[in-house]
């Protein structure tokens, strides 16, 4: 076992709004990590098959009953992955080929609802973990469902437990703390943009949970956009109409990714990289992560138990269930 594991941040952009194309890229970029030397490759948030940038850009998008937001919608729903499905099997299938540990942000739909979902895959494990974004943040809400307490795991390799949030929720206390006590050597943290803020998240999570965590964003411009949508030969004009609503030039970037690496103690170990494709490497120093603790350990002796309490409901919650009597 190597004694650092070594981190990749794929940033890249996704074949937009198209799945299959988006895994055939992401098998490749995975490849390509793991050959150089890669024990864990993470993607941004939602990278398959890409954030849903018309909510943020397109000045129409939240207009109720509007026929472009419908119509992306559904667009996005064709294209994101189910629980079991070959798309998933596909990547299960690098994780075990290239034996690395792989973090990819996915719409994933279940019944007719979306969800903005993290699935973690292990080399040689049946199916990877998925964790459902709490709480979509702000006009994320017509689009996700919300998840629930079942998703807030980690995943045990030999380093340590590999643990991930999903953007905004790591600015939830309960959820950072849940995921502290998990013991994490490694959390990656998703974000669709590693900006200012972001990055200030991100770093404070590190220094928090005496882990390393690496920040994965996306790097998209309106050319990435318009041209994944255009390589889906369909014929929406609505849809298309709303992409092609957001203000830009093709060059310009509606994502500038940012992703970094960051150490234990809040440092950088790879300084964030804005608007260029790459892909990111760091080692991640283990000793490191057990010195820190020395003056802070939010799940042990800097707790107060006796004044603070949190219970996790780790239940799945269905709104219908049905019983044999």
């Amino acid at each position: 076992m190597k004694k650092k594991p070594t981190i990749a941040i794929v940033q890249e952009a996704p074949v937009f709004l198209n799945l299959e194309a988006s895994i055939d890229k992401a098998i490749g970029l995975i490849e390509n990590a793991s050959k150089n030397g890669a024990d864990i490759v993470s993607f941004a948030e939602c990278w398959l098959p890409g954030y849903p940038v018309w909510l943020d850009f397109a000045p129409e998008a939240s207009i109720w009953d509007h026929t472009g937001a419908k119509t992306l919608f559904r667009i996005l729903a064709e294209n994101a992955v189910v629980a079991g499905d070959q798309n998933l099997a596909r990547l299960q299938e690098v994780a075990d080929k290239t034996g690395t540990y792989i973090v990819m942000g996915t719409h994933e739909r279940c019944g007719a609802t979306l969800y903005n979902t993290t699935f973690t895959f292990a080399p040689c494990e049946k199916t990877p973990k998925a964790h459902r974004k709490l709480v979509p943040t702000y006009t994320e809400r017509l689009v996700w469902g919300r998840g629930d307490g079942s998703g807030l795991h980690t995943t045990t390799t030999p380093w340590g437990e590999l643990g991930s949030l999903i953007c905004w929720e790591h600015w939830m206390p309960l959820a950072r703390a849940a995921m502290h006590a998990k013991r994490e050597f490694l959390h990656i943290a998703q974000w669709p943009v590693v900006k200012e803020m972001h990055q200030v998240a991100s770093r404070h999570y590190a220094f928090e949970g005496r882990c390393a965590v690496a920040a994965a964003g996306s790097i998209m411009t309106i050319g990435d956009i318009m041209e994944g949508f255009q390589s889906l030969n369909i014929n929406e004009a609505d849809a298309e109409a709303m992409l092609a609503s957001m203000p830009g030039e093709p060059s310009d970037y509606v994502h500038s990714g940012g992703s970094a690496i960051i150490a234990a103690d809040g440092a950088y170990i790879t300084e964030p990289v804005f608007e260029k494709a790459s892909t990111l490497f760091g080692e991640i120093n283990l000793n490191q992560q057990m010195e820190e603790w020395q003056t802070l350990d939010t799940h042990g002796h800097y707790s107060r138990p006796d004044v603070f309490e949190l219970s996790v409901n780790t239940t799945p919650q269905h709104g219908v269930v049905f019983e044999d009597k």
